[in-house]
C-alpha cells in the first residue's frame, strides 16, 4: 500500500478528522509528522483571542503520528525558524514515505522537504493563500520571483477554492498540477440530527432575553481588528429597528474597547470565546452568520455556519466568499470596509425574513458537497497513479 508522509506544525481541528478519514478508508498509508514537536500539547496561549486555549476534541485519534524534536529557540509557527527539526527528513526517508504532503512553506523544516525530496518522491502541497490583499511596488515584485522559486519544488498542489488556484497559478504552477481538495469541515458534527443543538439555542437565547420571533446577526471568532468588528457594529447600530439583535461571540485585543463603547445597549450582546463542542450550539443562536474581515484567506466559519442551516453575509476579502455564496440564495457578498453596502444586505434580510429558513437550507446542501471525502479522493487519486 503507497505510503503518504504529512508535514504540518501541529494538530488543529479541521485536519484531524481527515486524518483520521484517510486511515479508515484504507486506500493508502499516512503518517502526520508533525513538527512543533511535544510542547505543542501543552496549554497554549492564543494571543487573537487573548487567552490559553485547549480544545475539547479529540485531535489525535485514528491515525498514525509522531512528534518531531524542534531545536528552534523559539519554537513556534510565527516565524520561519521557529520550526526546526534536524531529523525530519531521515525519519521520513527511513518510513519509506512514498510521497509527502507539505501544509505550508514557511517554515525552515518545510521548506528543507520540498526541496529535497523534489525529483526523488511526489511532492504535493497544501495552503490556503489567495491574492486578495496583495500589496504592489517593489517588495512584491521580489516576492513574486521568490514564491515562484519555492512553488518550483511542488510536483501538485491541493487548492482550496477559487481564489488559492489563482494565487498558485500567479506563481508558477501550471492547470496540470493543480487539484481541487475543497477547504471543508467536519459537517456530521455540525449538523442537527436530532433537534438538540436548536433546543439549546433557543433556550439560550431566552436568557439573553431574546425574543424566539427577533432577529439575530451573529459574528463568531476573534475580536481582533482583521475582523472589522466596529465595521460591523457601525451598521447595526444604523439599522435603528427594534427586534433585531448582534450576538459577538469570542475574545481578543479589540473586546475592552468593544465592551467599553456597546455593552450598555440592549441589542448587542457578548459572550466570550466557546469551545467547540459548544460551536454547533453557538451558530445557531443567529439566524444569520456575518464574517466582515478585511482579510481572510478562506473563513472556515462561513462553512461552520452554513453546515447549522444559517444564511451567512461575508465579505469579498474572505477566500470562502466567491465559491460558497450565491448572492440572494443562502445570503450575500457586500464589499469589504463598505459600510453602506453591509448596511444594504443586512437590510435585505431583515426585509426578506420569511426566506431565512428556506436560505439556511440551501446553505446547509451547498455545504454538503464541500467535505473530507471529496478531499480524501483527491488525495488519493494522486498518489495511486
Amino acid at each position: 500500500m503507497k505510503r503518504l508522509a504529512i508535514i504540518t506544525t501541529h494538530p488543529i481541528q479541521y485536519n484531524a478528522p481527515l486524518f483520521k478519514l484517510l486511515q479508515q478508508r484504507g486506500n493508502i498509508n499516512i503518517k502526520v509528522f508533525y513538527t512543533w514537536g511535544k510542547a505543542v500539547l501543552e496549554k497554549k496561549f492564543d494571543p487573537g483571542f487573548g487567552k490559553t486555549i485547549n480544545w475539547d476534541i479529540p485531535l489525535l485519534e485514528g491515525y498514525e503520528y509522531v512528534f518531531e524534536k524542534n531545536i528552534s529557540t523559539d519554537a513556534g509557527s510565527h516565524h520561519f525558524k521557529g520550526i526546526d527539526n534536524p531529523e525530519l527528513i531521515n525519519h521520513i526517508t527511513e518510513w519509506g514515505a512514498d510521497a509527502i504532503l507539505v501544509y505550508g512553506w514557511s517554515f525552515k523544516s518545510h521548506l528543507q522537504c520540498l526541496r529535497y525530496f523534489k525529483n526523488k518522491i511526489p511532492v504535493y502541497f497544501r495552503g490556503d493563500s489567495t491574492l486578495l490583499n496583495e500589496s504592489f511596488g517593489f517588495k512584491k515584485i521580489l516576492r513574486t520571483i521568490f514564491l515562484k522559486w519555492v512553488y518550483n519544488y511542488v510536483d501538485k498542489a491541493f487548492y482550496v477554492g477559487t481564489q488559492n488556484k489563482k494565487y498558485y497559478s500567479k506563481h508558477g504552477l501550471k492547470e496540470n498540477q493543480l487539484v481541487l481538495a475543497p477547504h471543508a469541515i467536519d459537517n456530521d458534527r455540525f449538523f442537527d440530527k436530532d433537534d438538540a443543538y436548536n433546543e439549546k439555542a433557543l433556550e439560550w437565547r431566552r436568557q439573553l432575553n431574546i425574543a424566539d420571533d427577533e432577529l439575530v446577526f451573529l459574528f463568531a471568532g476573534k475580536l481582533e481588528l482583521v475582523k472589522h468588528i466596529d465595521l460591523l457594529i457601525t451598521a447595526f447600530k444604523s439599522l435603528n429597528k427594534q427586534g433585531n439583535h448582534l450576538l459577538i461571540v469570542g475574545n481578543g485585543i479589540l473586546e475592552n474597547n468593544l465592551k467599553a463603547k456597546f455593552d450598555m445597549n440592549s441589542n448587542i450582546h457578548f459572550i466570550d470565546f466557546q469551545n467547540q463542542t459548544m460551536m454547533p450550539i453557538v451558530y445557531r443562536l443567529g439566524d444569520i452568520f456575518i464574517l466582515p474581515s478585511k482579510s481572510e484567506t478562506w473563513g472556515l466559519a462561513v462553512n461552520e455556519a452554513m453546515a447549522c442551516n444559517r444564511p451567512v453575509l461575508v465579505s469579498h476579502k474572505c477566500g470562502s466568499a466567491v465559491d460558497l455564496v450565491d448572492n440572494g440564495k443562502n445570503g450575500y457578498v457586500f464589499t469589504a470596509g463598505d459600510v453602506q453596502d453591509l448596511i444594504k444586505k443586512m437590510r435585505l434580510l431583515i426585509e426578506h425574513k420569511d426566506n431565512l429558513v428556506s436560505m439556511g437550507q440551501y446553505a446547509k446542501e451547498k455545504i454538503c458537497h464541500w467535505n473530507y471525502e471529496y478531499v480524501a479522493r483527491a488525495i488519493e487519486t494522486e498518489l495511486l497513479k
